[in-house]
């Protein structure tokens, strides 16, 4: 059976056509009129020469044109590779090179950063090719790029039906389903798995209409949740901090019916004073890009536990096993394993690393199922650190580090922060007769790296701890930081 994930939004369309779809600052448009944005689209691409299976780079903030611009290349058989804007023109040029794309949509000063490979705005591609509508299921339709246990960032082969299974997962939840008289804030960054999957894909499925808002502000995104009346908003916990300081905001949510959290560790005292100003729950999910993304949620949930990233969505199977890939007994911890339609096909271009051959992924993640099933995060496997979601591996910030003036030798670890989930905090060890500036290295590192990998601590140390394979003790790094 033939399926393109885009033929989602043309089944929209078709039971909703007149309906409110996508609200981007003064622009509406309808069910009819997104799909028809997209085909036209898709047509352009078409027209500029490119053939299914050439992948496409998306630098574009959140914006109609994302909508269009991703959909469109997804419904003429091209593979988009949506990318963080806030990635330096090397970090880009990277992923250029590694993915092979032959040419970039991006807008405003963001087609500055990007070399080697054709640029167009968004909008600039017209033409009246024909569409072929034969999608295989298992045709490529996104690569998602996030670090890897190497340091360097590895793609996520999401396929078409990866995508679809994930919106069909969560369009089955029960009473907590989207329908089409929701409004949804689209604030998360489109090019993560959360707003790309779990917020536009959903949104798209379901019928409901997507306010987009390009960046979170708590002044102007309250503003929207206020004139649109706003009925589910899902947030990273950072935007949850800034909430907070609003007086008004109790009144503000007022349509509010659900507030969705995932992306990045969720401080449970964080979601304690939220729930108090609002009177709102504060839902919690787990996922990873290589589940596009969504693995469990409390949502659907009759009493949501505190703690708990809730029960596997429906169709997700999760089990806990340990170091031999044994169910642990009880509600020990153990590595979370999962299964699922909605899982990767590996990692681009050989498709490594993903699924067993039972179809089982191991997460590289801690946590244990209690009684009920509910599923508690304990730590990670990997040494990945989450800032607002965005995953930094700790050997790519390193490596930059110990090129800094001064610099002999570089440990990097994630802390606790109030504002983004966690933090980079880098500890330096100075070179032999050498002096370290810290705001030298921290201006050096901002140009070699994105900002959210930036260490927003630096301590300047003798030594550092090693164990007796030579490797840094980073476990004795955190203790000594506590």
């Amino acid at each position: 059976m033939n399926f393109n994930f885009a033929d989602i939004l043309r089944g929209t369309a078709e039971r909703l056509g007149e309906g409110p779809a996508v609200l981007d600052g003064d622009r509406r448009l309808t069910w009819a009129e997104l799909d028809a944005a997209v085909e036209q689209a898709a047509q352009g691409y078409l027209a500029a020469g490119l053939v299914p299976g050439y992948r496409v780079i998306l630098l574009l903030a959140n914006s109609l044109e994302f909508v269009t611009s991703y959909l469109g290349a997804l419904r003429a058989g091209l593979v988009a590779v949506p990318l963080n804007t806030g990635l330096t023109k090397s970090e880009i040029g990277h992923v250029v090179a590694h993915s092979g794309a032959r040419i970039a949509v991006a807008d405003g000063d963001l087609a500055a950063k990007v070399e080697g490979i054709r640029v167009v705005r968004a909008g600039e591609l017209t033409g009246t090719a024909p569409l072929s509508p034969l999608t295989d299921p298992e045709t490529l339709a996104v690569l998602l790029y996030t670090s890897g246990t190497s340091g360097d960032p590895r793609a996520a082969m999401l396929t078409h039906r990866a995508l679809a299974a994930n919106v069909r997962n969560l369009s089955e939840l029960g009473e907590d389903r989207m329908g089409p008289d929701d409004v949804v804030l689209g604030v998360l960054p489109m090019f993560h798995a959360f707003g790309l999957n779990a917020v536009l894909g959903w949104t798209i499925a379901t019928g409901a209409t997507l306010v987009i808002d390009q960046r979170f502000d708590s002044v102007h995104t309250l503003g929207l949740i206020s004139q649109y009346g706003v009925t589910r908003l899902p947030l990273a916990p950072p935007a949850l901090h800034a909430l907070l300081a609003r007086p008004d905001l109790k009144e503000t949510l007022g349509t509010v019916k659900v507030v969705l959290t995932g992306a990045s560790t969720l401080d449970r005292s964080l979601a304690d004073r939220f729930e108090q100003a609002t009177g709102l729950f504060v839902h919690q999910g787990y996922g990873l890009t290589e589940a596009s993304p969504g693995v469990t949620t409390t949502l659907g949930e009759e009493n949501p536990k505190p703690g708990s990233v809730g029960r596997p969505l429906p169709n997700v199977e999760l089990r806990i096993a340990d170091e031999q890939g044994e169910d642990v007994e009880g509600d020990d911890p153990g590595e979370i394993l999962i299964r699922g339609n909605n899982l990767f096909s590996g990692y681009w271009p050989e498709g490594v690393d993903g699924p067993d051959e039972q179809g089982w992924y191991r997460t590289g993640d801690v946590g244990y199922l209690d009684a009920d099933g509910d599923l508690f995060l304990v730590d990670r496997l990997r040494e990945l650190i989450i800032v607002s979601g965005f995953n930094v591996f700790p050997v790519e910030v390193e490596e930059v580090l110990v090129g800094a003036p001064g610099v002999r030798e570089a440990a990097v670890i994630g802390v606790p922060s109030e504002e983004t989930g966690e933090a980079v905090k880098a500890f330096l060890v100075p070179a032999t007769g050498a002096s370290v500036d810290v705001h030298e290295v921290r201006e050096y590192a901002e140009t070699r790296l994105a900002r959210f990998k930036c260490p927003v601590e630096i301590e300047v140390v003798d030594h550092l701890p090693h164990s007796v394979t030579g490797k840094v003790a980073k476990g004795r790094l955190r203790e000594a930081d506590r």
